[in-house]
């Protein structure tokens, strides 16, 4: 499959385009925006390569030459493409075609299914997006759903990337108010996109237009022939004939009242251009204002002419819309047709020899049985498996805070005080051997309320003190001690455990400072040393991720960051009730 990588913008130029763009331009135009597309974003964006599959190449090479046969290579990468981005475009591409045939609910049900393949947070897919959004504007604003028509732009904004596209999006929703005579709003977002000093020329022209149309429209009195007149000079010099189509459109309503004359000449240059475009639906406009606008014996002669346009193009579009369901209807006959021969293969090629309707309700029943049985199963087995492993983290917590820190606090006082009790040292290690089997047994330990909190804190915090570690201690006298519960005790007695231990193991202190605070409800405890402090991008192990849960699980806060004056700085808070 061949490889081809190009600019998302460049890839869906071909969605902006007019509607009736004729044959041969259209490969010269793409070619251009294709150009301009690929310097433009290649300073902003970055290229994103896509492999392209043969049915949407195929797509693309028909695309505006034989639409028939585009659809219908859209519709089959719909169907058999397994990327997600491509079956989005293709869809983007069909609904475009449908719009075109002036099928819009059709056309917004393409892109809603284009939607549904695209993913906000992929930056690939955020042009198809404001493009779906853009064109689903454009349908509302056909169905003269103008209120959802101005949603659709916003949400198009919201992904827009490249800067030309946005000024395109802003321009259709300037025309939205237009049509729904809020000209203040409108002529707002005109003035804003040319206040941006546009380096385009065409969509300047384009925006100084339709402004001036709009502020025309406003007030019958405005004087817009200035402005009008300025972009047709631009659009002339440009040899921007659909440009120049727009402008003699324009010109030709603003001097429908105050100077005929000039509006039929208007009139009948956007005329030849329409002609030169091979545009039927500009054509058909620029005969609506020659009927009006001419005298009787020239007016019957453009109303024939504009009897037979409007006959065609309706006769035209029925044709494609009819073609397009079609192309649908089949493709998705010859997929059922596929998956009941891959369904009788994969049972033995057995004929199926009546299909009635109760065999139709069974197979249904049969297949929902055994959907809900394959999730009931998958959820069982999830929930073992979160079961589990919520059993082992609750088993490794206490192990490393009951076990490990135990011993590790232990060591520490034989080896820092060389005069403890054998005695003592025998009944701190039954104490652990007691809790080791009380976490093989899952008993969780028994709690007291008539502890005397305060003395087991200063006791914990002194035992890691040593000749070369100076352990201060500050106002744990002042704090409701006697209030707290006790299994919030055992937890505050861990976490300062783990923080002390984490201090002997990795700071490098000398001095240690722990201070206690009550403020109404509320235990607060400062820790700091003069240690090495965090270092950078630092991730914390079992121990302080314990600390984290254990914290959580009090209703409290802790906080880890470097001192300002070097070292640690620890401060945690946990309500005392």
């Amino acid at each position: 499959m061949k490889k081809l990588t190009f600019i998302l913008s460049a890839h869906f130029v071909l969605i902006l385009f007019p509607r009736s763009i004729p044959v041969t331009l259209k490969p010269l135009i793409l070619l251009s925006v294709l150009a301009i597309s690929f310097l433009a974003c290649h300073k902003q964006h970055r290229i994103v390569s896509i492999k392209v599959e043969p049915d949407y190449e195929k797509a693309e090479s028909f695309l505006y030459v034989k639409n028939d046969s585009a659809y219908y290579y859209f519709n089959k990468v719909v169907s058999n493409s397994l990327d997600s981005l491509q079956i989005a475009m293709a869809y983007n591409r069909m609904a475009s075609m449908q719009s075109d045939a002036g099928d819009y609910f059709g056309s917004q049900e393409r892109l809603l299914n284009s939607l549904r393949h695209l993913n906000e947070q992929d930056e690939k897919d955020l042009y198809c997006l404001s493009s779906d959004y853009n064109e689903l504007g454009g349908t509302s604003l056909n169905l003269k759903n103008y209120d959802a028509a101005i949603e659709y732009y916003d949400l198009a904004l919201k992904y827009v990337q490249d800067e030309e596209f946005k000024f395109t999006i802003l321009n259709n929703k300037a025309v939205v108010y237009q049509k729904k005579k809020d000209f203040p709003q409108a002529i707002t977002i005109y003035n804003s996109i040319i206040s941006k000093n546009l380096k385009d020329k065409r969509t300047y022209a384009r925006i100084l237009s339709n402004r001036g149309r709009t502020r025309w429209l406003q007030d019958s009195a405005y004087k817009a022939a200035p402005e009008l007149l300025a972009a047709l000079q631009i659009r002339l010099k440009e040899n921007d004939y659909w440009g120049q189509n727009a402008s003699y459109a324009h010109l030709s309503d603003f001097y429908s009242h105050s100077r005929p004359d000039s509006a039929l000449i208007y009139a009948d240059k956007m005329y030849s251009v329409a002609c030169y475009l091979n545009s039927p639906d500009d054509e058909v406009e620029a005969l609506q204002k020659l009927i009006i606008l001419s005298a009787p014996q020239s007016a019957n002669r453009y109303f024939t002419r504009y009897q037979y346009l409007d006959d065609s193009i309706q006769t035209a579009r029925n044709t494609a819309k009819n073609q397009f369901a079609l192309i649908r209807y089949n493709a998705e006959k010859n997929k059922v047709e596929n998956l009941r021969l891959q369904k009788e293969n994969a049972e033995k090629k057995v004929l199926i020899t009546q299909q009635s309707t109760a065999i139709y309700v069974a197979v249904l029943i049969i297949l929902i049985i055994i959907g809900w049985y394959r999730k009931y199963k998958q959820q069982t087995v999830f929930k073992a498996e979160a079961l589990i492993r919520e059993h082992a983290l609750k088993t490794s917590q206490k192990v490393h805070d009951i076990v490990a820190n135990g011993l590790y606090r232990l060591m520490a006082e034989i080896q820092y005080k060389p005069d403890i009790e054998k005695e003592e040292v025998l009944n701190k290690i039954d104490t652990m051997y007691e809790q080791s089997r009380q976490i093989s047994y899952e008993y969780e330990p028994s709690v007291t309320s008539n502890q005397n909190h305060e003395s087991k804190i200063v006791q914990l915090l002194e035992s890691f003190s040593t000749d070369t570690i100076k352990v201060f201690i500050v106002g744990s006298d002042s704090c409701s001690w006697q209030k707290i519960n006790a299994k919030v005790m055992i937890e505050v007695e861990h976490i300062l455990q783990e923080l002390m231990i984490n201090m002997r193991k990795h700071s490098k202190a000398s001095i240690v400072v722990i201070r206690f605070e009550q403020q109404n409800n509320c235990i607060k405890i400062q820790y700091t040393d003069d240690g090495v402090g965090l270092p950078p991008k630092y991730s914390f192990g079992n121990g302080l991720r314990n600390t984290g849960n254990r914290i959580k699980k009090i209703k409290g806060t802790i906080i880890f960051e470097n001192n300002l004056k070097g070292g640690l700085l620890v401060q945690a808070s946990f309500p005392i009730k």
